[in-house]
């Protein structure tokens, strides 16, 4: 168990568990995070996961843990590790189920006093053009060929279909496809489920919202990315769907024979894991990037629905009624990538589980246009709140692998909340408080209700505080449509 007693404070915003605080542990953990955060992360086991998970073969630097850091599988969610690659491990558990769920931004001109009357509207043909709902089809049903092509071409795919444009794909990470999938990794079962499901949101925590740039922070790097005050953007959250949760699943349960393997003590069963130059390791890394490249996929469909969508409310009543895209970021993923580490340069494996990557000005994987202001970062709110976008610093490529917050981070269980807040309740509350809401079900309503998270902003202000984002606008939700 730890407590706030166990932490060293560096700053307001920085606390640290020493690697002497359990000899096992291989590295220290840098938490990120105000007291009061802090206090509210008490409740659950998201201290003890990251000090387990700092127990794992070949980790290098520290790990690290965000501000909307909450209980996961294996690795709070919010946790960040670096393995030395190739000899160090790879662990499911450090990447997350729901593998490169993330977010993608859409921006437009529309001003908002112009679109203010067809809100109603626009919700209704977002929820009909974007399939959402537990285990609901996508608008793409793919034969078994196809499904291999989507998994080594990711958002490539889609372009080559119509889906997508060459900016689209500019200006998403990775370009929209990572390198070195593999579908003959993937699992009979796991094709099964993401053959039918391309395109469509899920349930859970994934949403699609039209929100209003309510306040802009930095005038230039908003210019470069589109962003205009009072004018509509629209979100989309989700992942690689049924496909991802299945290769986790499979790979999970194949871990556990490869640590006896490979002799790897684990103090928590959760954080199995491979080497990963192993066989394993090497399987998994192919197949989690096929799940990635879903996902990059699944958002750009949904990207393309919700055009169509706003094509189907606007055309021919605003003029600029187009959306274009900001960036899309992934927020479970598993990355080979070379950082600067107590001054030396180094391949690593980096883990990030509900956190983001946010390389700093300059970096060479960014698109030309964000060579100078840094990558974007996009850090959704709970329904009701606010949603930011960051960019990316070079402190946090100095201190945190490139990486900081995905969003608010949970407070209260699905459980609990489902339990706690009656979905017509809050339906009404939010409706009345003037955001449209489209919702499948309302139990799954209830259990995203703001109160089940934190204070978005205070989780912003930490990061930035910090020194590891920096501001650049916020947005306030219009409209919000759920599974």
């Amino acid at each position: 168990m730890v407590t706030l007693q166990d932490l060293i404070r560096i700053n307001d915003y920085e606390w640290e568990i020493p690697q002497s605080f359990r000899a096992d542990m291989r590295v220290p953990v840098r938490l990120f995070a105000t007291r009061r955060l802090l206090e509210q992360v008490m409740q659950d086991k998201s201290l003890e996961q990251a000090v387990n998970a700092a127990t794992l073969p070949g980790l290098v630097g520290q790990v690290l843990v965000m501000p909307d850091m909450h209980q996961g599988y294996g690795f709070p969610i919010g946790g960040v590790a670096a393995t030395r690659f190739p000899t160090g491990v790879i662990s499911p558990g450090g990447i997350g189920y729901d593998i490169n769920c993330g977010v993608r931004l859409l921006a437009s001109h529309i001003p908002f006093e112009l679109a203010e009357s067809q809100l109603d509207q626009l919700a209704n043909a977002l929820n009909r053009h974007c399939p959402s709902g537990v285990g609901e089809k996508g608008s793409v049903q793919l034969s078994e060929a196809e499904l291999e092509a989507v998994c080594r071409q990711g958002a490539r795919w889609a372009l080559k279909h119509g889906y997508a444009t060459e900016a689209d794909l500019r200006r998403t990470e990775e370009n929209g496809c990572v390198e070195g999938a593999d579908p003959e990794k993937v699992s009979p079962r796991a094709r099964q489920r993401g053959r039918p499901q391309l395109g469509s949101l899920g349930a859970g925590n994934h949403f699609i919202e039209i929100d209003l740039v309510e306040q802009i922070f930095d005038a230039g790097a908003a210019g470069v990315m589109g962003l205009e005050a009072g004018c509509l953007a629209v979100q989309i959250h989700c992942g690689s769907r049924g496909f991802g949760h299945q290769i986790c699943t499979d790979y999970v349960e194949e871990f556990q024979a490869a640590v006896r393997r490979y002799n790897i003590h684990l103090v928590d069963r959760e954080l199995v894991c491979a080497p990963l130059d192993s066989p394993e390791g090497q399987n998994y890394l192919a197949a989690m990037r096929c799940a990635a490249n879903y996902a990059f996929a699944n958002r750009q469909l949904l990207a393309h629905s919700a055009r169509q969508a706003f094509e189907e409310v606007l055309a021919g009543k605003i003029q600029n009624w187009q959306l274009h895209q900001v960036y899309d970021i992934c927020h479970n993923m598993g990355k080979i990538e070379t950082h600067t580490i107590a001054g030396e340069k180094m391949k690593v494996c980096v883990h990030r589980k509900g956190a983001t990557r946010a390389f700093g000005p300059g970096s060479p994987e960014l698109p030309g246009e964000y060579q100078a202001i840094g990558q974007p970062v996009l850090v959704p709110g709970s329904m009701g709140t606010a949603s930011w976008v960051l960019v990316g610093t070079q402190d946090s490529m100095a201190r945190t692998f490139g990486s900081t917050c995905h969003g608010a981070g949970r407070v209260m269980s699905r459980h609990a909340a489902k339990h706690a807040i009656r979905g017509e309740k809050l339906r009404d509350q939010l409706e009345s408080g003037g955001i449209h809401i489209r919702a499948g079900s309302l139990p799954g309503l209830a259990e995203e209700a703001p109160q089940a998270y934190k204070d978005v902003d205070q989780v912003v202000q930490t990061v930035v505080g910090a020194g590891i984002a920096r501001k650049v606008a916020r947005l306030r939700p219009l409209a919000v449509i759920k599974g």
